[in-house]
């Protein structure tokens, strides 16, 4: 990518970023697409039903994940559409693998944070209620893990972009084997969401893993919770690169700087919104800080 061209496309990342962090509508995607949607899939209410079975918990946490796809605390999942897309040979098949490789990275962090959170049960901070000045301690734990991905999001769009170095960023030129490891990273990324996350169905599920205090029904939900996060991402991915025998793909891996600047652009936008909305508008909204606000946000 042309240096000249590198400092534009990354201001245009971060402003995009901002604004999606300014109008964001936690309401629209916690309540009107998330729980609403997961009560319409499942045919019960998922906020005043309790969870009375370990079968009842695997369907909750694969609808609720699903559903949970557009939150503040998943939607910069969907910027690994761009490193999928960083195939020498794109095919479907290869599409498939690459799919593979980023949810081995989900399933390995998400079931460990799981079968932790199931041993040390209820009091484990996330499921806190307690208060730090005027902020509750979960959301505290939001900010830093938020803060802490997007960050990592944001150096790795950099180094997409040419303007900092990072070993094993994606990049077109790297090896396959590297590849698969940057997948896995982002996979991992994917993950590590779920401790920070405070969706309210999310947290309804790890309420009843923690109470079992059993560490393998603890990985299991949390892995299809991950699972569901992903699994609209994963069906994009998929149709694009079925559709036209992967033209699209093909398009981009066409030039090494097409694809460099969709990757930079994919995953600066996603660092600069987790870092906007979790560090400043979060603090924010309990009178810490400033943040613009708009009539539906």
């Amino acid at each position: 990518m042309r240096a000249a061209l590198r400092l534009p496309w990354l201001v245009g990342s971060v402003a995009l970023g901002l604004a999606f962090a300014v109008v964001w509508s936690p309401s629209f995607v916690d309540q009107t697409i998330g729980e609403n949607g997961a009560t319409t899939i499942l045919g019960y209410s998922v906020t005043a039903t309790p969870i009375g079975s370990v079968l009842m918990a695997i369907g909750f946490a694969v609808v609720s994940g699903l559903t949970g796809t557009f939150t503040a605390c998943n939607v910069a999942g969907l910027s690994a559409i761009a490193p999928l897309s960083a195939g020498r040979q794109p095919s479907l098949a290869a599409a498939l693998r690459s799919l593979g490789w980023l949810a081995l990275g989900t399933i390995v962090v998400a079931g460990l944070y799981g079968a932790i959170g199931a041993l040390v049960g209820p009091s484990i901070p996330q499921l806190s209620q307690a208060l730090i000045g005027r902020l509750p301690v979960r959301l505290i734990q939001s900010m830093v893990v938020f803060g802490i991905l997007g960050l990592v999001l944001f150096v790795m769009g950099l180094s997409a972009l040419g303007l900092v170095r990072v070993d094993g960023a994606p990049t077109l030129t790297l090896p396959r084997r590297r590849g698969r490891g940057i997948l896995r990273l982002i996979g991992g990324l994917i993950g590590a969401f779920l401790i920070g996350r405070p969706f309210p169905l999310f947290v309804k599920i790890f309420q009843y893993a923690a109470a079992s205090h059993n560490p393998a029904l603890g990985a299991l939900v949390f892995v299809l919770q991950a699972l569901g996060n992903i699994a609209l991402l994963a069906l994009v991915f998929v149709a694009v690169a079925a559709v036209g025998h992967g033209r699209l793909l093909r398009w981009l891996a066409a030039r090494p700087d097409r694809l460099a600047r969709f990757n930079g652009i994919a995953l600066v936008t996603a660092g600069a919104f987790l870092i906007a909305y979790w560090c400043v508008r979060l603090p924010a909204a309990f009178g810490i800080g400033w943040w613009p606000r708009v009539p539906w946000s």
